[in-house]
């Protein structure tokens, strides 16, 4: 029966472990990131969730013959933002699977 009291012990870690996998996934909903492209002129600001919270475009880049470039600037500045919260992410919740060598997890 001395193999039970290991399961036991096991469950109570894995437990642990869960609470404070929970814990750090909401505190990652809580950072802020910010992209930004065309030297600040435009920025995005996205949670650690990849929410989009905030888009921020500098008039002077608004012009109305290139929209095309205003569009590029927003994309490029979403993406500098999105991955951003993916390496924040990856530092943050790799802790937790650190060599387990689970394919697809963080």
């Amino acid at each position: 029966m001395r193999g039970m009291g290991n399961m036991q012990g096991m469950m109570k870690q894995m437990q642990k472990m869960q609470k404070k996998m929970a814990e750090a996934q909401e505190e990652l909903g809580e950072k802020r990131l910010e992209g930004t492209a065309g030297g600040g002129m435009v920025k995005v600001v996205v949670s650690g969730h990849k929410e989009v919270l905030e888009v921020t475009v500098d008039p002077s880049v608004a012009d109305p013959e290139d929209v095309e470039m205003l569009q590029d600037l927003i994309v490029i500045a979403t993406n500098d933002a999105l991955k951003q919260a993916d390496e924040l992410t990856n530092s943050t919740m790799g802790q937790f699977t650190k060599g387990m060598n689970l394919p697809g997890m963080f």
